[in-house]
């Protein structure tokens, strides 16, 4: 490349434009900021309706209890916004701490500028191992090539030519220098058009949350109602309005679903640090669950189940194949050494390029202490790819005074057009490429020649006298975890669908060495030329796509949702972004990952931990299963405090709950009852089963049965033991405590009860978890501060009853759980 450099644009002419046009940098406008995320929390409607809850019982003259949940709501708002946060500084740091820096030629001096300062008609000098700062037009190159993976997915580098070829911002020159005028910037490149098409993308909602929301629904209106008929039925047997609100107030207290948002919210806030503590960086709470309910997982092949970098693989010698696999510590048979190096010959001596860097690497351990490695060897001539040639040659001085050494690589048919083959010999080639390229290799022919010193150099390649040395076989490999990865996700059900740019032989090669089932295959030109109706019946067998635009990978995920699958996507790459964004939930790569993908995704992998995938799908079905068992428990300790409300109007006795017994049970049990099962472990078998269909529900009817039914036995418990201690002349404040006792030791039994969905006898009376523990110690501790400490006591209008009292009321609230196990474990082993 000449030293010669052009004018460019003058200072004073770029500062103009920088100001007209604006910096060279995609728009923040998916960065949220703290105000922001706050504001999002404001308005998730579980919130709203918790605060509406609020703002009633202030209305209605319960300042106490309104305070009191408001406060808790507050409490709740504040470790969800602190949550998001540090999900977004978290990714904030994985971007660069300032624009890359870009040289470019400004009134003819080559001046360093930040990359934001770069505008159009800039003329910007590329060399290996920058990253292009913007779209641009080649002017002038030396054997230049790029990186482009990050746009087409595919880890070939792109030869670039001084012809018009472009390059594009974003991308990584991998090899020579070059020239470049650039031609857009910002929003206006090929990247900053993929980051514009996201905004057009809706985000797609939890199922899970939006039962929730239905169900918190159904319940409030419910309550409202039940709340409006006991207040007029009190009034209407009893007399005396006031009483008869009060009644309807506590009801209302009671059975107002403002535990389910609190649970939705504590169960995914803390699933966010369990999985934060794998290195899964989650920027969407609801996606945790959604991920426990996938069907399909979408991958990108590079830099997704591949590292993003050249293996030296094959080599070919004489039609004799070898597997660099195969070496092991026995070394490389010598008849393979001349290839090597020339291979090392024909590379540049410090390389960028990926392959290069394999031939280097490869050589470094095979060949160290041989007479193929020169390193006091001249390089004294270059001869560069070009459009008619996609070969390259390096001429090398020695000290032997008599021949140049020439070495070249290219593809295997330039190669058999420098050497001139017959054609028997050009067919044998052809056939030992394709068999290597058939196991998704990249295949590269090497050649030598000698040239007398003499002599006047050649001005083309093919003035040499080329002999063929062997084909070169390189392979962007596997990640490690990934097959094992992939076999877990088969054994849970999830189909794995892996989605490339890369050659059809390519994509087969890596999906069947991932455990992916290749049979069948659909290239991006035969997925332009299905219609949607024919697409949706195909795509439903087909598991490997190559070829592939980044809008097709967008069509791909939409036509499987339109299937009914729930769809997973992972990807680095900006081509990604669009289907990451569109995915029931898209995941990125962080160390490799683009911040457009990374800031369309749901979830981050902060290691690009390919098992961290199957991490989260694990934690996400045990977040929904232990999330059903919470509802259940939250639904059974309500049917007693309906109950209590309720009945005692019907049998002439005096209430039993005010509403600060109602705050107690709220604010102690059914909030820590949430953490406790939060932490429980879950099945061992949760990858062992198929996802949960999209018709399932968070509560089914035997669940809903089977929490009526808890509740019915433990409001029956209550309302004997109370309407007993009456009977038995036991003042209405002792026998209140007494009812409350039975209670809240009988929902605390629950606990235990619920947690073992399966019902074995070893499983009711396992071990609790450490949580679970200290939440029940922390239960019992306040029911005996709360009745036994008398000031507190007469706040909650009891009396300290005694301690046989105490001591039998305890025994009938867990003896009532312990019968209704019993019975449900007996009917288990009847019906097997």
């Amino acid at each position: 490349m000449t030293t010669a450099f052009p004018p460019g644009l003058s200072h004073q002419d770029a500062a103009d434009r920088l100001d007209a046009e604006g910096p060279n940098e995609l728009s923040t406008d998916q960065r949220r900021t703290l105000f922001a995320i706050a504001g999002e929390v404001v308005r998730e409607p579980m919130f709203l309706l918790l605060l509406g809850a609020g703002a009633i019982y202030l209305a209605l003259g319960d300042a106490r209890e309104a305070l009191i949940l408001v406060g808790f709501v507050v409490i709740i708002m504040v470790v969800t916004i602190l949550q998001e946060r540090r999900t977004e500084s978290a990714l904030e740091a994985l971007r660069d701490l300032s624009s890359p820096r870009a040289l470019v030629i400004r009134d003819g001096v080559p001046t360093r500028i930040a990359g934001r300062e770069v505008v159009r008609e800039d003329i910007a000098i590329l060399v290996e191992g920058d990253r292009v700062p913007a779209d641009g037009t080649v002017l002038q190159a030396h054997e230049l090539a790029a990186d482009e993976s990050l746009l087409t997915g595919e880890s070939e580098a792109v030869v670039k030519f001084a012809d018009g070829n472009q390059v594009f911002a974003g991308t990584l020159i991998v090899r020579g220098q070059g020239l470049v005028r650039i031609t857009a910037v910002g929003g206006q490149t090929e990247l900053g058009r993929i980051g514009k098409s996201l905004q057009s993308i809706a985000i797609e909602s939890s199922p899970l949350r939006d039962e929730i929301g239905l169900l918190t629904k159904r319940l409030a209106l419910i309550g409202i109602g039940l709340c409006l008929t006991l207040a007029l039925l009190y009034w209407m047997l009893r007399g005396g309005w006031l009483d008869g609100l009060l009644a309807g107030i506590t009801l209302a207290m009671g059975i107002l679903p403002q535990e389910f948002p609190v649970i939705m919210i504590v169960f995914l806030a803390l699933g966010a640090r369990r999985i934060a503590g794998q290195r899964v960086l989650t920027r969407r709470l609801n996606a945790i669950e959604t991920l426990g309910e996938t069907t399909v997982l979408c991958v990108d092949k590079t830099g997704t189940l591949t590292q993003n970098r050249m293996n030296l693989t094959a080599l070919s010698v004489a039609g004799q194949l070898l597997k660099t696999a195969d070496l092991a510590h026995n070394g490389l048979p010598e008849a393979y050494h001349e290839l090597l190096e020339y291979a090392v010959l024909a590379s540049e001596i410090d390389p960028h390029d990926p392959m290069e860097l394999a031939f280097h690497g490869f050589a470094r351990e095979y060949l160290a202490n041989t007479e193929h490695l020169h390193p006091d060897w001249a390089l004294a001539r270059e001869y560069e790819l070009s459009p008619e040639l996609f070969a390259m040659s390096h001429l090398w001085r020695n000290d032997s005074g008599k021949n140049d050494v020439v070495a070249t690589k290219g593809a295997p048919e330039a190669i058999a057009d420098l050497c001139h083959l017959t054609g028997e010999a050009r067919q044998r080639l052809n056939q030992d490429a394709e068999l290597m390229a058939d196991q998704g290799l990249r295949v590269l022919g090497v050649a030598k020649a000698k040239y007398s010193v003499d002599k006047s150099w050649p001005d083309i390649q093919h003035d040499f006298d080329f002999e063929f040395v062997g084909l070169v076989g390189l392979a962007d490999p596997l990640r490690p975890e990934v097959a094992d990865a992939v076999a877990e996700c088969h054994r849970a059900g999830i189909r794995v669908v892996m989605i490339t740019g890369d050659h059809p032989r390519t994509a087969r090669a890596i999906a069947t060495a991932a455990g992916i089932d290749s049979g069948k295959l659909l290239t991006g030109d035969e997925l332009e030329k299905t219609d949607a109706a024919a697409l949706a019946q195909r795509i439903a067998s087909v598991n490997v796509f190559a070829r592939v635009t980044p809008q097709q990978k967008l069509t791909i995920v939409e036509a499987l949702k339109a299937n009914g699958d729930v769809v997973a996507m992972t990807g680095d790459g900006v081509n990604d972004a669009p289907a990451l964004k569109a995915a029931h939930i898209g995941i990125a790569m962080g160390k490799r990952g683009t911040d457009v993908a990374r800031e369309a995704a749901s979830l981050v992998l902060l290691e690009d931990d390919f098992n961290a995938i199957v991490s989260a799908i694990r934690l996400g079905r045990r977040i929904f299963a232990n999330l059903r068992q919470a509802v259940v428990y939250t639904l059974a300790v309500h049917i007693p405090i309906i109950g209590m409300s309720i009945l005692p109007l019907f049998f002439g006795l005096p209430l039993i709950l005010a509403p600060i017994h109602i705050a107690f049970l709220e604010l102690i049990i059914d909030p820590a009852c949430s953490i406790v099962f939060e932490a429980e472990e879950g099945s061992p078998g949760l990858m062992q089963q198929p996802p949960r269909s999209n018709t399932e529900h968070l509560i089914s009817s035997r669940h809903l049965f089977v929490s009526l039914a808890q509740g019915a036995l433990v409001t029956l418990a209550v309302v004997v033991f109370y309407m007993w201690s009456l009977r038995a002349y036991i003042v209405a404040e002792e026998a209140r405590a007494l009812a409350f006792i039975v209670l809240v030791t009988a929902n605390a039994a629950l606990i235990l009860s619920v947690r073992s969905p399966q019902q074995t006898w070893h499983q009711i009376f396992s071990m609790p978890s450490t949580v679970a523990m200290w939440v029940l110690a922390g239960t019992l501790s306040g029911l005996v501060i709360i009745t036994n400490i008398p000031a507190i006591a007469r706040a909650f209008s009891f009396q300290p009853p005694s301690v046989q009292h105490s001591l039998t009321a305890f025994i009938a609230g867990v003896g009532i759980v312990l019968l209704f196990d019993v019975g449900r474990v007996t009917l288990r082993k009847l019906a097997r």
